[in-house]
């Protein structure tokens, strides 16, 4: 997040590696009793929404949990990492793998940027017009194609590349920058 480790997707795996034989149950207990948005997300997405914005999740994480968002917020789109299930004996549990995708993979700061770009072209808009907003080094790319780049709650090299810097308070703070 930090921006110090090279080869994000090395990282990635080997973390991933960690987690071989944990059942699924784990991340549901992570998901309701941990999971929780930042303070004012989900009124500056409603906030978006009425005002005829698309609204997407690109995620370094996992689908197990932006899809629970995606729904959540009833957001748009939603693009992050798919952890491969086994069906074992004892239940579901985690391989300690992704699932490749038709798209590759990891999604990573290049990925985010892609993913931006594409649905900008799909819309038929331009990059001046879509608005993302990230917190870490691999959100980098994707804030630097857009039109608007909203840093919440940053790390250090975020909050000097970003257009846009919220280090108080909540994310709706920032729906006075797209009020004005």
């Amino acid at each position: 997040m930090r921006g110090e480790i090279g080869d994000y997707g090395d990282s990635l795996r080997r973390r991933l590696a960690l987690l071989r034989g944990v059942p699924l149950s784990a991340l549901e207990l992570v998901y309701s009793r941990h999971l929780q948005l930042n303070p004012g997300v989900e009124t500056f997405v409603r906030s978006c929404q009425a005002a005829g914005l698309k609204t997407l999740l690109i995620s370094g994480g996992f689908t197990f949990f932006s899809e629970r968002i995606r729904t959540r917020l009833g957001l748009d789109f939603a693009r992050a990492n798919m952890l491969e299930i086994d069906d074992g004996v004892a239940g579901p549990r985690l391989s300690g793998r992704l699932v490749p995708r038709p798209w590759g993979e990891i999604v990573d700061g290049a990925e985010k940027r892609r993913v931006l770009l594409e649905v900008a072209e799909l819309m038929g808009i331009g990059t001046e017009q879509t608005i993302a907003v990230g917190d870490g080094a691999n959100d980098l790319p994707m804030m630097a194609a857009a039109g608007l780049s909203i840093a919440y709650h940053p790390k250090p090299a975020v909050r000097e590349q970003a257009m846009v810097s919220i280090v108080e308070g909540g994310m709706d703070r920032a729906l006075a920058v797209l009020r004005a």
